[in-house]
């Protein structure tokens, strides 16, 4: 009996992070397959997945903090609270720690030869750090959970990690060519537009109202339109960043 215990929990663990990890693996390999011209090595992917989880990580260190800031500056019941709560917490540091790690790996890195790298680059941290925090989320909640993410925070992740990886991209051909200036506006850019989908999306969700849920539906929908446009033109238009 004892022996088949650890056996039965084993089991249990395998399912919960499979159930957690499938639905980040189904859009990896859509993005990966998008990558026409030329596939990354699977190590600098692997690599960039892994360096998402550590993303998640030091967002939630980052978010602790930002939590005891806010409650000692705004109040739960202020109408403000969720707002900041949203963009300036939870967006400004998820986002800001996915970036960090995604210039730190892949900025110098001699495969970042053409613009549709930098959407690939972008969504392996992205998925990486989302595949970590639905392990989170399933352990915590369990299986209940895992479709609901499948259908909105995975995929929400993915959307946000698009739009910084189409100016990512942008920002290495315009280092490559010299402008400074477009690179720096394109990184800020990327940045940026991740913080406010995110935080949009977010405040949307921890609302709670019916408006709130109806907008949060509506907007989820049309960023899923326009994220696959935006890989299929991407990918489409793709070219050499030198």
């Amino acid at each position: 009996m004892f022996f088949f215990m650890p056996m039965a929990f084993s089991r249990i663990i395998f399912i919960y992070i499979l159930a957690a990890v499938i639905p980040a693996f189904i859009l990896l390999r859509y993005v990966y397959r998008q990558d026409r011209i030329e596939k990354e090595p699977p190590a600098l992917l692997m690599s960039l997945v892994w360096y998402g989880v550590i993303a998640a990580l030091c967002a939630i260190v980052l978010e602790r903090i930002g939590n005891l800031i806010l409650d000692n500056t705004i109040t739960r019941s202020s109408p403000y609270y969720i707002l900041v709560l949203a963009f300036l917490v939870v967006g400004a540091a998820e986002e800001g720690c996915k970036f960090f790690f995604l210039k730190r790996r892949t900025w110098n890195d001699w495969n970042f030869s053409h613009m549709f790298d930098g959407v690939v680059y972008s969504v392996f941290v992205s998925l990486g750090f989302a595949a970590f925090e639905n392990i989170k989320y399933v352990f915590s909640y369990g299986l209940s959970v895992v479709l609901p993410r499948a259908l909105f925070a995975i995929p929400g992740h993915l959307g946000f990690s698009v739009f910084m990886g189409v100016f990512y991209g942008r920002a290495r051909l315009c280092e490559n060519r010299g402008d400074k200036a477009g690179r720096n506006i394109n990184l800020v850019s990327g940045y940026v537009s991740a913080v406010l989908l995110h935080g949009f999306y977010d405040a949307c969700a921890m609302s709670g109202t019916a408006a709130a849920s109806i907008v949060f539906y509506a907007f989820v929908a049309v960023m899923y339109v326009v994220v696959y446009r935006m890989i299929r033109k991407a990918s489409r238009e793709d070219r050499p960043v030198y």
